[in-house]
């Protein structure tokens, strides 16, 4: 299938949209609906949805689709918008990327086949996975390369998907040493690596930079403090960016390592974004002491999450 490609490579800031639910676990529709306005007025080069800080392994099929329909039609082309569509049947991959296009969809996020640590494809099998998905659909493909598949993507492998399938050209590197795979896969891809991202809350992002990334996969949680940092950045002004990254980097740190994907809900529900800040179980809601820690540190900051609903 021919390739719809963009104008220009997709680059920038595209942060996860979190999944608000209601007290009793059931999707908050207007919610979800807020939340990508707070989004784009956090000033988003785009949006990623339905990616694993959504909490995608917690919904079901009938709300993935849901979900899928309500952002698609509310972002309504404001900024694009990126539909991880990972599972471990390619059928079911496939399916799900076909209808990402149907509905919209500027791009498609998917994770390497995987089923726990022990069911996994070969790497035969990874590349028939990702051939499959470009033959059905039109528009690009991020790979992402995370731990949580337990999958090993090797350079050679990843760059070997881009030469040969000009729909993968888009990388979310979130692995241990990202910086180092960043600056290797740029080198053996060249131009055929046209958005190299990396993503675990933007925690490395300055060490990423340096190798070539032009991209970043945060949460949403203080994406309008980030841009800058990567767009100053990429316009060369490396001390501006390094001196404002480090001013927001121990929030960061904080939301990586002690949070996870509660982080946003918590600032979106104190910001009056979201209703309530309630992840599905067996997820289990911050520590007290560990919420009021994160709200300080956001507070001190003025992230415009804490502001955005009251």
């Amino acid at each position: 299938m021919p390739m719809a490609m963009p104008s220009q490579p997709y680059r920038g800031v595209y942060p996860i949209a979190p999944t608000p639910f209601n007290e009793d676990e059931s999707l908050d529709l207007d919610g979800q609906r807020r939340v990508l306005d707070c989004m784009i007025d956090q000033n988003v080069d785009g949006i990623c949805i339905l990616a694993n800080y959504s909490e995608q392994f917690l919904l079901t099929d009938a709300e993935r689709d849901q979900l899928l329909v309500t952002c698609m039609e509310h972002v309504a082309g404001r900024v694009p918008v990126i539909a991880t569509c990972s599972h471990f049947s390619t059928q079911v991959s496939v399916a799900r990327a076909r209808q990402a296009e149907a509905v919209g969809a500027d791009m498609i996020m998917m994770m390497p086949p995987y089923h726990g640590t022990g069911l996994k494809a070969s790497e035969a099998g990874n590349f028939s996975y990702f051939q499959s998905l470009a033959a059905a659909i039109s528009i690009p493909i991020m790979v992402q390369d995370a731990p949580l598949s337990g999958v090993n993507l090797s350079v050679a492998f990843l760059a070997g998907l881009a030469r040969q399938m000009p729909q993968i050209g888009y990388f979310k590197i979130e692995v241990p040493g990202a910086a180092g795979k960043l600056r290797d896969l740029i080198a053996a891809g060249g131009a055929a690596i046209q958005g190299p991202f990396d993503g675990e809350e933007s925690i490395t992002l300055m060490a990423d930079l340096d190798a070539g990334a032009t991209g970043t996969m945060p949460s949403a949680l203080l994406p309008e403090l980030i841009r800058p940092v990567l767009m100053d950045y990429l316009a060369g002004n490396t001390e501006q960016a390094a001196e404002s990254y480090a001013r927001i980097l121990p929030l960061i740190n904080f939301e990586n390592r002690q949070c996870g994907l509660r982080a946003t809900k918590t600032a979106m529900m104190e910001g009056g974004v979201i209703k309530s800040d309630i992840v599905r179980h067996p997820l289990e809601p911050l520590h007290p002491e560990t919420r009021q820690q994160l709200l300080a540190q956001a507070e001190a900051l003025d992230v415009l999450a804490l502001r955005w609903g009251r």
